[in-house]
């Protein structure tokens, strides 16, 4: 019985994708033809300013993350162009139970060395 708990566990968890652009001129196609080559099921978009909290794609992909999912963007001033928010939207996976995957900066919190980075990081933003 546990064997098949940890079996639903691990087919329940999955790379939800998040792609932003700030203006009408730009598209995301780069963006979500990279996070499909990670193997992201799920890909949220939309455009808006990466200094504004009020994204309701991001809060969406944010809400609905589960132990053992992982947040995948393509470069991580996607995520966020202020490091304070940067910092608490990554608390935010951590709380979940979620990683986080920057395909261009290589940062994986699944793994000491991304975690290692992303504390150092924060340590710079505290300094």
């Amino acid at each position: 019985m546990q064997n098949k708990n940890k079996w639903q566990q691990v087919i329940a968890t999955m790379k939800c994708g998040y792609a932003r652009i700030s203006t009408q001129d730009q598209d995301t196609q780069v963006q979500v033809a990279a996070l499909k080559s990670a193997r992201c099921k799920l890909v949220f978009e939309e455009q808006a300013s990466g200094g504004r909290w009020d994204r309701p794609e991001l809060h969406r992909l944010l809400e609905q993350l589960r132990p053992g999912d992982t947040v995948v963007v393509w470069k991580l001033d996607r995520l966020s162009r202020s490091l304070k928010d940067l910092l608490t939207i990554l608390e935010k996976i951590e709380i979940a139970g979620a990683t986080f995957l920057s395909l261009t900066e290589s940062i994986d919190t699944s793994v000491p060395a991304g975690r290692m980075m992303m504390q150092i990081v924060g340590s710079f933003a505290e300094f």
